[in-house]
C-alpha cells in the first residue's frame, strides 16, 4: 500500500469511528430511556444489561454503518479540498479515481462484511438477547415465554404432503398429533396419523402411528393399511430449519403488508423450496425482500461512488458542508429506498428493479459526476 494510500485511510477511518461511536452512544442513551422499567422488573444488572446491547449491536451496526460512512468521507474528502490537498494530489499526476481507490476498496469491504452480518450474526445475536430476558423472566417466577406453535398446517408442494400438526416444538423439531397426507401419481393419498414425531439423524421418526390409503374419488372411505409403534420415514425432505421458516414467513404474511418484518434470506429461500406455486401477491413480497436482502449490504459501496463528486470538488468550503450533505442524500436514499420496495412489494415493480433501483439511483450519477469533477 502506497504512501499516499495510508495516508487518506487514516483521515478516514478516525471520523469514521467517531461517527459510529457517537451514533453507537446515542442509540444504547435513547433504548435505555425505554427499556429501563423492563430491566428492572426482570432484575437484570449491568452486566446482563452490558450482554444485552453487545448483542443487540449488530442489528444496529448494520442500519448505520453505510450513514457513519457517508457521513466521515464527505467530512474527509471537504476537509482536503478545503485546504487544496486534493488539488496538489491531482497536480501531482494522480487521476481523481485512483485518489479514491482507497475510499472504494473500503467501501467494497464493508459491502462484503455486511453480508454475514446481516445474514447471519444479526439474526443469531438478536435472538440470544431476547432469550437473555426470557431467561431472567423465568428466573424471576414471570410466565415463561414459549414458542410453541399449535395447529400448524402446511402444504409442501415440491413433494405433494400436507402436514396438520396439534403441536410444534422449533426448539427440540418435536410434534404432537401429526397428520401427513402424500400424494401418489394415480390420485391417491397416503395418510399418517401418529401421536409424536421426532426429527433424529436427519430422518423424521413417528410413534404410535396408524396409515391409511385414501383412494381417488369424494365418497371413497380411507382403508387401514398399517400399525405400528415406530415409523421412519427417510423420504420426507421436510426439516426442522425448513418448517421453522415456514412458521417465520407464515406469520409475516398474516401481518399487513406494510407491517410485515424483514426476514432472513435464507428463511425466504427454504420456504421458497416447499412452495413451487405463490399468488402474486405473495410472490411480489417474497421476491422483492429476496432480492432486497442481496441489494442491502452494497449500499455501502454506493455512499462511496456518491460521497467522492460531493466532497471532492475544489473549493474552500466549510467542513460543514459535507455534514449537512450527507443528511439531505440520507434522507433522499431512505424515501426512496422504502417507495421503491413499497411499489415491488405491491407488484407495481419487478422485485429486482425494486430492490436496486435506489443502490443504481443513486451509484450510477455517483459515477457520472465523479467523472466530470475538474
Amino acid at each position: 500500500m502506497r504512501l499516499l494510500d495510508r495516508y487518506l485511510l487514516r483521515e478516514l477511518l478516525i471520523p469514521l469511528g467517531y461517527c459510529l461511536g457517537g451514533f453507537l452512544l446515542l442509540w444504547i442513551v435513547s433504548d435505555l430511556f425505554t427499556m429501563l422499567n423492563v430491566f428492572q422488573q426482570k432484575g437484570i444488572g449491568a452486566l446482563q444489561i452490558l450482554e444485552y446491547y453487545l448483542d443487540k449491536a449488530p442489528s444496529f451496526l448494520i442500519i448505520v454503518l453505510p450513514i457513519a460512512l457517508l457521513l466521515a468521507l464527505l467530512y474527509t474528502l471537504t476537509t482536503h479540498a478545503r485546504h487544496h490537498e486534493i488539488t496538489a494530489i491531482r497536480a501531482a499526476g494522480i487521476s481523481l479515481w485512483r485518489l479514491c481507490a482507497p475510499y472504494l476498496a473500503l467501501g467494497f469491504l464493508l459491502s462484503l462484511a455486511s453480508f454475514p452480518i446481516n445474514e447471519l450474526w444479526a439474526p443469531r445475536y438478536s435472538e440470544a438477547a431476547d432469550q437473555m430476558l426470557e431467561r431472567r423472566a423465568r428466573e424471576k417466577g414471570g410466565k415463561p415465554a414459549t414458542d410453541d406453535v399449535r395447529q400448524l398446517g402446511f402444504t409442501n408442494s415440491r413433494d405433494g404432503r400436507i402436514w396438520h400438526i396439534q403441536l410444534y416444538k422449533p426448539k427440540s423439531g418435536e410434534m404432537f398429533n401429526p397428520e401427513v397426507f402424500c400424494s401418489r401419481p394415480d390420485g391417491s393419498f397416503l395418510r399418517i396419523q401418529a401421536a409424536r414425531g421426532v426429527y433424529t439423524n436427519r430422518v423424521w421418526v413417528f410413534y404410535h402411528v396408524m396409515e391409511y390409503l385414501e383412494p381417488p374419488g369424494a365418497n371413497s372411505l380411507p382403508v387401514p393399511t398399517l400399525e405400528t409403534n415406530r415409523l421412519a420415514m427417510p423420504q420426507f425432505s421436510e426439516t426442522p430449519e425448513l418448517i421453522r421458516s415456514e412458521i417465520q414467513i407464515s406469520r409475516s404474511m398474516a401481518i399487513g403488508s406494510a407491517k410485515r418484518p424483514d426476514v432472513p434470506m435464507l428463511e425466504i429461500l427454504n420456504y421458497l423450496r416447499l412452495h413451487r406455486s405463490l399468488s402474486r401477491t405473495d410472490a411480489s413480497w417474497l421476491y422483492t425482500k429476496l432480492q432486497g436482502r442481496l441489494a442491502a449490504p452494497w449500499t455501502c459501496l454506493v455512499v462511496v461512488l456518491i460521497a467522492i463528486p460531493f466532497g471532492a470538488a475544489s473549493g474552500r468550503r466549510n467542513v460543514f458542508v459535507g455534514v449537512a450533505s450527507s443528511l439531505v442524500i440520507c434522507f433522499m436514499y431512505f424515501v426512496l429506498e422504502q417507495l421503491s420496495l413499497a411499489l415491488g412489494t405491491g407488484g407495481y415493480l419487478p422485485p429486482w428493479l425494486a430492490a436496486w433501483l435506489p443502490n443504481m439511483a443513486f451509484g450510477l450519477p455517483g459515477v457520472w459526476m465523479t467523472a466530470r469533477v475538474r
